[in-house]
């Protein structure tokens, strides 16, 4: 049997439970440790994996029997966290978005240099294997080369429960720090040099939810290609349809589920309440009833992307890749995932336990934030706001 990394969670909450299964399920994954500030969550994650749970971050770091660190904690906290698993001589896997300065990025990644531990951003969609596959395409040449990209998502994402500092941009709150982090690394992983400059605009459309709720953005890269990049998160149209109604996680959507976002939020009448909502979306004492492997038949996906070439389209599907050429069009299929996300575990698993350098390494995730950060900054002063810490 091959080596199982030992890996320690630091949050129990939605982008855990949404890993869970892929943790659970993936052969060179051992879950050994937990903490969070919910006591009945670590309760129900020791007993579940014979595993240790913490009161605190620094504990979980300290366990010697943890050799990586899963940092799922609110995006406040990873610069703390990643610095507390570096000091320790762990290796971190760090949820997007990576921090919401260039300054803790910078720290971040001085943190686990100077620690000799490897440092991975996720996990984001540019993971998912149809992705992947168009940018080995892309790549190959056999196209010609890359002109153009067209990213567009329309979901609820806005209007499912949140806690009050997800509503507040400052924060790290609304769709541009917590939505763009996957549609601009999806869109850098299909590109063939480096992004230069970024022009957006933003949309905050409802007074209940004081936050960004959509967004446009052009990128200009230094090739000369560009991309186009659309998300609303305002739950009316949903772009799945465009994917066959196979959803984001990979399971089919509900023919009966239009409005059913909205109506779950009107029930919540405090904030408190909201929370409540949100935390019922978590790991909890019911486990993974949260979130069960059962019915992803599909690749995750973050919603209609086209890469146009000189030669042809590529559109990333559930299933594979759509070639759109000159003369025909054919799918290239890929074999449907036994484990969903398990490229992350993959791609951690290869830098730790093989000493592979991470496509998603701490400087892959900066990129990222320094282009996020550039949508606000365009949409506040109206004009192109340059790229200088691009990979």
């Amino acid at each position: 049997m091959a080596e199982r990394l030992r890996l320690g969670v630091i949050g129990l909450g939605r982008a855990f439970t949404l890993m869970l299964p892929t943790f659970a399920s993936h052969p060179r994954i051992s879950l050994v440790a937990a903490t969070d500030p919910r006591a009945d969550a670590v309760s129900r994650f020791a007993a579940e994996f014979g595993a240790a749970g913490y009161e605190t971050a620094a504990s979980l770091c300290n366990d010697p029997s943890v050799q990586a660190v899963y940092v799922a904690s609110p995006h406040q906290f990873h610069v703390e966290h990643v610095a507390l698993a570096a000091a320790a001589g762990k290796h971190v896997l760090v949820e997007k978005p990576m921090a919401l300065t260039l300054q803790e990025c910078e720290q971040m990644i001085e943190a686990t240099a100077k620690s000799g531990v490897h440092l991975l951003v996720g996990h984001s969609h540019s993971y998912d294997l149809p992705y992947l596959h168009a940018r080995t395409v892309i790549r190959s040449g056999r196209f010609g080369r890359l002109r153009m990209v067209n990213a567009l998502n329309f979901t609820d994402f806005l209007f499912r429960p949140r806690r009050p500092e997800e509503l507040d941009t400052k924060a790290g709150g609304g769709v541009v720090f917590s939505q763009a982090a996957h549609q601009v690394d999806v869109v850098r992983l299909l590109a063939t040099s480096k992004a230069a400059s970024i022009r957006a605009f933003v949309g905050r459309w409802d007074s209940s939810r004081p936050t960004e709720g959509a967004y446009n953005a052009q990128i200009e890269f230094e090739d000369g290609s560009f991309a186009s990049l659309t998300y609303s998160g305002y739950a009316h149209f949903d772009s799945d349809e465009f994917m066959d109604w196979w959803g984001e996680l990979g399971l089919r959507k509900q023919a009966n589920s239009y409005g059913r976002t909205r109506r779950t939020l009107m029930s919540a009448k405090s904030a408190a309440e909201e929370t409540e909502l949100k935390n019922k979306r978590a790991y909890g004492p019911s486990g993974r009833d949260a979130f069960q492997l059962e019915g992803v038949s599909a690749h995750n996906h973050f919603g209609l992307i086209v890469a146009s070439c000189d030669c042809a389209d590529l559109r990333p599907t559930p299933s594979g890749v759509e070639v759109y050429a000159d003369f025909e069009r054919f799918t290239e299929t890929l074999p449907a995932p036994t484990v969903p996300r398990a490229e992350v575990v993959d791609e951690l698993c290869d830098a730790v336990l093989l000493g592979r350098p991470p496509l998603h390494s701490g400087e892959w995730g900066m990129a990222t934030v320094e282009a996020c950060l550039g949508i606000l900054t365009s949409a506040e002063h109206g004009c192109a706001i340059a790229l200088r810490h691009q990979v």
